[in-house]
């Protein structure tokens, strides 16, 4: 299983961005998706988090401006629609998935290799 993210880029302070996520290999089920990022000097820091049922959770400074959601015609995909993007948005966003495997059906963990958002004039 391999999560690969995309959508990252240079934008300005009030601008918007949507990062995808895509949940490659053979899935037996997942059971959360979620959107964390990191900062230099900080520590990785959860940003939105989304479970099938279609609950979801958001950190307290993106709340408002940033909506996580799953793509209707893959439910291996989600997106982070970012709006009115601030300086201190900028980071390395990553993917994250708690999910089953096919093939070793062992729940656990996958991370992305994360994508760069900097927003800035």
């Amino acid at each position: 299983v391999q999560l690969v993210e995309s959508g990252g880029a240079l934008v300005q302070p009030g601008g918007s961005l949507k990062l995808s996520c895509a949940a490659s290999g053979n899935i037996h089920s997942i059971y959360a998706m979620a959107w964390y990022r990191q900062a230099p000097g900080k520590q990785r820091e959860l940003v939105a988090h989304l479970i099938p049922s279609g609950s979801t959770n958001y950190a307290d400074s993106v709340k408002g401006r940033f909506t996580i959601s799953r793509d209707n015609n893959n439910k291996n995909t989600v997106f982070l629609q970012m709006t009115s993007l601030k300086p201190e948005d900028t980071a390395l966003y990553y993917c994250y998935a708690d999910l089953r495997p096919m093939q070793t059906m062992t729940r656990a963990e996958y991370w992305g290799q994360g994508t760069q958002v900097t927003v800035s004039s």
